[in-house]
């Protein structure tokens, strides 16, 4: 057998090598970049590192994304630290500064900072976002705080007690319920807590039958039973807006109907409201101070034009929407000049749409859910009326996009411009660009997690360099894989 030396010192840097090479030639041949950065502190190791991934559309509008680096960051994380060490990645690359679309970042002033020092587009988190919002509309008023306390106690208690568990288990197969273990949370994480007040109240019967027999360290009161569930019923559209927008297909275009969906959800009157009227007008008022220029901001109002499945159908603010329209119809006549023969294209009217067909849906859970709904009813109740078309030549090409039927949200919008670039190349290629960015620094953080299996408290002596190899061999070998078995199919 091979000695760990040669495995160390050998091996794994000549498969680093390889694999680095391959990412390095497919962002050598991509046109516009994303990136999504973060910086994370081991808790078994004095070592920090910072992140950058890089999410991008080939010429065929297939998504691809890589972790390029996790590199050790020493010393103070100061905005001129951060920009220093990013523009090394980047030269490290040889990615200019012209190739970068925009950077995703959370919200600390440092990382805004250092984004516009280096001169480059950046946006926050959209997660990050949210975790402010749920925590300043919600989880910040006494009498919910006091509650979740309260349950993380009882959670707390089966999580230290193995003898509690059994018996809690023992408890639930004899309510012929399907033994479930109690979720934790985590307080950065504001999605955590609704798990454990939804598994709380899933084990209600079971944990009054426990506390019967058995001693609990705190007991919820009725009242405090029934905030918990108001409180879950506040919260389920949150959850739904956050796994929709950190999947791994989500993007900034999922940023404005995701926020008007919910605010729509927020501000509607139903029976079940009653005792937590009080708690939606709360969310519904952070919510709309937290994302109050989403609508403003190019990036958002663009990629929210240049989805098929939105297009300008989900802005609450028609100047909002013309703002973007008039930017898109900017960049689009920008671009026309540029090329030879993209005027002579756009100048022919567009055909008919092309359908494409049905992606799998970006949520898991059912389709039935209150959040889909309401996306495909605004989207129903603001199709576009056919008018009259300007002569001129990206003109031809938005009315034409604009006044076609929305395609259904289940639907790829890469597979609908696949299909339909040749229709509408100037709008193709802005599309090109602005549905490679993501909405969150979620893959930072899954960067992160994976790092933090790599250095454990058993491997807590791991150099930063050997991590980062090896969780770049973890993200990326799957992908070079992939692409030499593509190859080897096609060659046959």
């Amino acid at each position: 057998m091979v000695s760990r030396k040669y495995l160390s010192e050998t091996a794994l840097p000549e498969l680093h090598g390889k694999v680095r090479k391959h990412i390095f030639e497919e962002i050598k041949d991509a046109k516009v970049i994303s990136f999504t950065t973060d910086i994370w502190s081991s808790d078994v190791s004095p070592m920090s590192l910072l992140s950058l991934t890089a999410h991008w559309l080939d010429e065929g509008f297939e998504p691809h994304s890589a972790m390029l680096n996790a590199t050790n960051f020493r010393g103070s994380h100061t905005s001129d630290a951060i920009a220093a060490s990013l523009k090394e990645m980047f030269e490290k690359w040889q990615i200019p500064q012209s190739k970068v679309h925009v950077v995703l970042r959370d919200n600390a002033s440092n990382m805004r900072k250092a984004m516009d020092n280096m001169g480059v587009r950046s946006v926050g988190c959209v997660a990050h976002t949210m975790q402010l919002v749920v925590n300043e509309g919600l989880l910040s008023q006494r009498a919910v705080s006091d509650a979740v306390a309260c349950g993380r106690q009882i959670v707390g208690h089966f999580k230290r007690s193995p003898l509690a568990y059994s018996r809690l288990q023992d408890i639930q197969v004899q309510m012929n319920m399907q033994p479930k273990r109690l979720q934790q949370d985590v307080k950065t994480r504001w999605n955590s807590t609704y798990y454990l007040i939804e598994s709380l109240i899933e084990q209600k019967r079971a944990l009054s039958a426990y506390s019967a027999d058995h001693e609990l360290p705190t007991t919820p009161t009725a009242n405090q039973w029934a905030l918990l569930e108001k409180t879950m019923i506040c919260l389920e559209p949150f959850e739904e807006f956050t796994r929709k927008v950190s999947s791994a297909t989500a993007s900034t275009a999922d940023v404005v109907p995701s926020v008007t969906v919910l605010k729509r959800l927020l501000s509607m009157e139903t029976e079940a409201d009653s005792g937590i009227k009080t708690m939606k007008k709360s969310l519904l008022a952070a919510v709309d101070k937290r994302f109050s220029t989403v609508e403003d901001e190019p990036l958002y109002a663009l990629s929210t034009l240049l989805d098929p499945r939105y297009k300008d159908r989900f802005f609450t603010s028609a100047d909002s929407a013309k703002r973007g329209k008039d930017a898109l119809a900017k960049e689009l006549e920008e671009d026309l000049r540029s090329t030879t023969d993209g005027a002579a294209k756009a100048l022919e009217p567009p055909g008919k749409a092309l359908r494409v067909e049905a992606a799998a849906p970006a949520l898991s859970s059912n389709k039935s859910s209150s959040f889909m709904r309401e996306f495909d009813k605004i989207r129903g109740e603001r199709e576009e009326e056919p008018g009259a078309a300007s002569s001129s030549s990206s003109a031809v090409q938005l009315h034409g996009y604009f006044t076609e039927e929305t395609i259904p949200t289940t639907d790829d919008p890469f597979k609908y411009w696949r299909v339909n670039r040749q229709r509408f190349p100037g709008l193709a290629a802005s599309a090109l660009k602005y549905l490679c960015a993501p909405c969150t620094s979620v893959e930072s953080e899954r960067l992160f997690s994976t790092v933090s299996t790599i250095l454990d408290e058993k491997r807590n002596r791991l150099t930063a360099e050997r991590a980062e190899m090896l969780a770049f061999l973890n993200k990326n070998l799957p992908v070079m894989l992939k692409a030499e078995l593509e190859k080897l199919e096609k060659s046959a």
